[in-house]
């Protein structure tokens, strides 16, 4: 019997992904273990090992084909003795739902995603934080929704209106059953017959009303040459939704103080210019200044762990380690690989483990839990210039520190002018888990050491 491969699930909360590419051909023979595919996802790419041996009997998704579900059959694999005719035959579904069943709803998720636990250490996934289903439109519209949700169109129907910049769902259908159809397009476009936009069109998150360029004046700006219209990939919809979800849920606040680095420069050039020289001459290591900053935060942590906290609906959760994420800026996106008990690692350990996640988001070579849970993050925009900043919470964190440059300052101490090398950082805080205080508390102790790295070893 025909073996159907199908679209693996990357990572817990992975829905659908891009079949990047085909490494087979239909016709072709492999074995178990033999890299077939590759599916990448709005974070990594990865490869798509066969399961069994045999021959590829036919490959069902086209190379490049963008919102494949997972468990999707993708391509079938042909045992010995198999013809492609077994392939190419249709299988039985489940029979769909009668239309006049309402779909059930399924629970929301809660604000903080999937809960693992693991060895007494609590974590939460990065899953996006599900929005309530719309309401069904009132029972006096007319029936356009059938079959959990399916608006019946013709083609030519559903392609005119496409053209137009309307929504098919907004259209009354006169077709049979409700079907709309040519006419009912034409009497839409030219406002003889009224759209039900504000019955079926799906409410945004939060409550708030649709905003921005309707989809035919930005076809028509992309018709006169005025703008490039450029598709959104993967990760820029993964990252539009996850701050949309964070400003509208997450009551942020946000604390800002200056940080006095001279102790902490002069400590990162003794220990640059005492590293080891390699074979090629050039030193084994060099610490950054965020590097530092990590340490000190992911010691902070621990030191007011009441801070090292996360929402989770009815709870909250207190990390016992510091799994301090940093923000990676990556051609269309961002990528948070998370540093795991950054407490506990040197600074030369945390160098070298964030260069290597750096690298390997940039190539979308990270591993979905080497991106997902941790409490907090570390935004750094200081080698952009940037001088003061406050970032987004990046669910379902409970906290993000955001840094600016460190620059050369004019201040006071005991009635002297003097000269010193200075940092601003702000703390982002969601009020659910942090409360005023004590983000003032955990802040206050990662100033005490970045300004006194040698405190990091206390």
């Amino acid at each position: 019997m025909p073996i159907d491969i199908t679209m693996p699930a990357l990572s817990p909360t992975m829905e659908e992904g891009k079949l990047a590419k085909w490494h087979v051909k239909e016709g072709d023979s492999v074995s178990s273990g033999d890299v077939i595919a590759e599916i990448e996802t709005d974070k990594a790419t990865m490869e798509v090992e066969a399961v069994d041996e045999g021959t590829i009997g036919k490959i069902m998704v086209a190379e490049g084909t963008e919102g494949v579900k997972v468990n999707a059959v993708i391509a079938v694999l042909l045992q010995e003795g198999e013809s492609a005719d077994a392939a190419a035959a249709p299988k039985a579904e489940a029979p769909a739902p009668k239309a006049e069943e309402p779909a059930k709803a399924e629970p929301a998720k809660g604000d903080a995603g999937t809960l693992a636990y693991d060895k007494g250490t609590s974590t939460t996934s990065t899953a996006p934080v599900e929005a309530p289903k719309a309401a069904p439109a009132p029972a006096a519209a007319p029936p356009a929704k059938s079959d959990g949700g399916r608006v019946f169109a013709s083609p030519l129907a559903r392609r005119l209106a496409r053209e137009a910049g309307i929504d098919v769902s907004a259209i009354s259908g006169t077709g049979p059953k409700g079907r709309v159809v040519k006419a009912d397009v034409e009497a839409a476009k030219s406002g003889k017959a009224p759209l039900k936009a504000a019955a079926s069109a799906p409410a945004p998150a939060g409550g708030a009303a649709p905003t921005g360029m309707t989809k035919a004046q930005v076809l028509a700006l992309y018709e006169e040459g005025s703008y490039e219209l450029v598709p959104n990939d993967g990760m820029r919809k993964v990252v539009a939704q996850r701050l949309t979800e964070s400003k509208q849920t997450i009551p942020h606040f946000y604390l800002t103080l200056d940080c006095k680095i001279d102790a902490l420069m002069a400590a990162r050039e003794q220990i640059n210019a005492a590293a080891p020289k390699g074979k090629d001459g050039k030193p084994e290591y060099k610490l950054s200044v965020n590097d530092f900053v990590m340490k000190a935060w992911a010691v902070a942590l621990q030191r007011v762990p009441a801070a090292n906290a996360t929402w989770a609906g009815d709870s909250i959760l207190y990390h016992k380690r510091s799994d301090v994420a940093v923000a990676v800026a990556v051609p269309g996106g961002l990528f948070t690989p998370v540093v795991k008990a950054a407490d506990t690692k040197t600074l030369r350990q945390i160098s070298d483990e964030v260069k290597d996640l750096a690298t390997r988001a940039r190539n979308k070579k990270l591993a979905p839990h080497e991106y997902q849970g941790g409490a907090t993050s570390v935004s750094n925009l200081g080698m952009y210039g940037i001088k003061h900043f406050a970032a987004v919470i990046n669910p379902p964190h409970g906290t993000i520190l955001a840094v600016g440059a460190g620059e050369e300052r004019v201040y006071a101490e005991g009635g002297q002018i003097k000269t010193g090398q200075f940092m601003t950082v702000t703390l982002s805080c969601d009020h659910r888990s942090v409360d005023g205080a004590l983000g003032a508390e955990v802040l206050g102790v990662f100033k005490g050491l970045i300004e006194n790295p040698v405190m990091m070893l206390a």
